[in-house]
C-alpha cells in the first residue's frame, strides 16, 4: 500500500512546475511492443535509469529498455531544486568517518566529487542546454550557534577530504552572497552548481536514446515474475522479457513489485515554489549577488537559489499525507516562512508551486548493488534529496556492475548493499511525524 495519497502517484500527466513550463519536450520515447525481449530492463526513467541506459548502450552491445510509469523524468529527476551538490546523505561528515572509517569516508566523498564532475561533463560534452549556474554551493548558518558547526565542517572538508572551502562571516557574506533574518555567516563548498533539472534529465534521455536505448514512457510495470533465468515484466502496454533488471524508482518504488525492496525506503514529501522574476532593485533589497545554490543549517532545511530569469526558487519539507488539501496548507506555510526569512520579498507573487518525493533510508546513505539471492537484479536508490549528482553517478556504476567491469566491492562501502529493513514499516509515517517534531525543537 502506498504511503501517500493516490494523487502523489498519478502518472497520467506531468506535474505542473516551473521546470515543466520552461523545458523543451522530450521526443525520444517509443511505444513498447508486446512480447519483446531485451538484455537489460530498467524500471524507472529518471537520472539513475537514464544514466545506466546511456552508459550500457554506449559501452556495450546490449539491448536496453527503460520502462517509465509517467513521462520520462516524471519523478524527482524532473522536479527537484536543481542543486548538483555533494554528499547525498543525512549523515554528517564526522559521523561518516565514525561509521565507516577514515579511508572509506575519503573514498565515498571522492566518489561524490566525481559524481558532480560527471554531471558537468555529460552536460558540457554533449550539448545539453541545462542552464548551469554558480561555482560551488553555500551552506548558510541560520543562527550564530550553527556558524560554529560550519567551522568544523570546513575543517573536515578541506583538511580531510581535500574539498575547497571558504568560511564567510555574516558581514562578508552579506557583501558577496545575500542578507536576511537567518543569515549568520556561510560556508562555501567548492563542489557543485545549479542547473535546470528537467532540461538535464531530458538531455540525458536524448543521449541514451541516441546511443541505442529504447525509452518507453507511460509503461508502468504492474507485475514482475521470473521464468527460469528470464524476468517477465507485465505492463499496461504489453509484456517485456529481460535477462537482467535495474530498479531505479527511488521514492516512487512500488514495494509490492518485488519483496526485496519492501519496507526499506522512507519517501518524504518536499515542496518548491518559484516567484515571478525580480527586478534588480528587489534583489538588492536583500543584497542578493550570488548564483551559487544555497541551503541553510536547519535540520528541516530551506534551500533556495536565484534562477537565470531572476526568479527565486524556495523549497522545504512537505506534509505527511500527500493529500491535496495538505499540500495547499504547506504552500501557505512555505509562503509565510519565505516572508519571514526574506521580509523584503514578503508578498512577492509566486507563479509556480509543486511537490514530490525525496527518498531516504534508515542508514542515511544511498544504496547500490545487486541482490544476493538474485544477482541479475540491480538497484540504485535513496539519495536523501541530493540525487542530481549522485543518481547519474549511480547509473554509471550500475552499468559497470551489469557489464561486469566492476564488482560491488569496487563501490564505497557506505553505498554497498540494499537499505536496511525499517522495523514495523507500516508505522513509517508515524516515525516521520516524530522525527519532524524532534528536529523542529533542534532548529530553535
Amino acid at each position: 500500500m502506498p504511503l501517500y495519497h493516490p494523487s502523489v502517484y498519478d502518472f497520467a500527466s506531468p506535474v505542473p512546475s516551473y521546470w515543466e513550463d520552461t523545458a523543451p519536450p522530450f521526443e525520444g520515447d517509443v511505444p513498447l511492443k508486446d512480447g519483446e525481449s531485451c538484455d537489460v530492463a530498467i524500471i524507472g526513467g529518471g537520472y539513475t535509469g537514464l544514466s545506466a541506459a546511456y552508459h550500457l548502450t554506449r559501452d556495450a552491445d546490449m539491448d536496453v529498455r527503460v520502462l517509465e510509469a509517467g513521462e520520462i523524468a516524471w519523478g524527482a529527476s524532473g522536479r527537484n531544486g536543481g542543486f548538483c551538490g555533494l554528499h547525498p546523505s543525512s549523515m554528517g561528515y564526522a559521523d561518516h568517518i565514525r561509521t565507516y572509517g577514515l579511508e572509506e569516508a575519503k573514498r565515498y566523498i571522492t566518489s561524490q566529487v566525481e559524481a558532480i564532475e560527471l554531471v558537468r561533463d555529460l552536460i558540457t560534452q554533449n550539448g545539453i542546454e541545462a542552464d548551469l549556474q554558480g561555482d560551488g554551493m553555500f551552506e548558510v548558518a541560520h543562527n550564530a550557534r550553527r556558524f560554529k558547526d560550519l567551522k568544523e565542517e570546513a575543517e573536515l572538508l578541506s583538511g580531510t577530504f581535500d574539498v575547497p572551502t571558504r568560511l564567510l562571516s555574516a558581514e562578508t557574506f552579506a557583501e558577496e552572497g545575500y542578507n536576511s533574518t537567518e543569515q549568520f555567516g556561510a560556508l562555501w563548498i567548492g563542489a557543485g552548481f545549479g542547473l535546470h533539472p528537467l532540461k538535464f534529465a531530458r538531455g540525458l534521455g536524448r543521449l541514451a536514446s541516441e546511443a541505442g536505448a529504447h525509452l518507453h514512457a507511460h509503461t508502468r510495470v504492474i507485475d514482475w515474475t521470473k521464468a527460469g533465468s528470464t524476468h517477465v515484466l507485465s505492463t499496461a502496454r504489453g509484456t517485456l522479457r529481460a535477462k537482467k533488471i535495474i530498479v531505479a524508482t527511488n521514492g516512487f518504488t512500488q514495494e509490492a513489485l518485488h519483496p526485496a525492496f519492501a519496507g526499506r525506503l522512507l519517501p518524504i514529501m518536499s515542496n518548491i515554489f518559484t516567484t515571478r522574476p525580480l527586478s534588480e532593485a528587489e534583489l538588492s533589497a536583500h543584497q542578493w549577488q550570488t548564483e551559487c545554490p544555497c541551503s541553510n543549517t536547519r535540520n528541516l532545511l530551506f534551500y533556495y537559489r536565484v534562477l537565470p530569469d531572476r526568479r527565486i526558487l524556495f523549497g522545504a519539507r512537505g506534509d505527511l499525507t500527500g493529500h491535496p488539501d495538505a499540500s495547499q496548507k504547506m504552500f501557505r506555510w512555505l509562503e509565510k516562512r519565505f516572508g519571514e526569512v526574506f521580509p523584503e520579498w514578503q508578498g512577492i507573487e509566486i507563479t509556480h508551486f509543486w511537490r514530490g518525493l525525496v527518498c531516504m533510508a534508515s542508514n542515511a546513505t544511498p544504496a547500490l548493488g545487486a541482490l544476493e539471492d538474485d544477482p541479475s537484479v540491480f538497484y540504485g536508490m535513496a539519495y536523501h534529496g541530493d540525487g542530481v549528482a549522485a543518481a547519474p553517478w549511480a547509473g554509471r556504476e550500475l552499468a559497470a556492475l551489469v557489464m561486469g567491469t566492476k564488482s560491488q566491492k569496487d563501490l564505497p562501502r557506505a553505498v554497498q548493499g540494499p537499505p536496511p529493513h525499517i522495523p514495523f514499516p507500516g508505522l513509517r509515517r508515524w516515525y516521520l511525524r516524530a522525527a519532524l517534531a524532534y528536529y523542529r525543537l533542534k532548529d530553535l
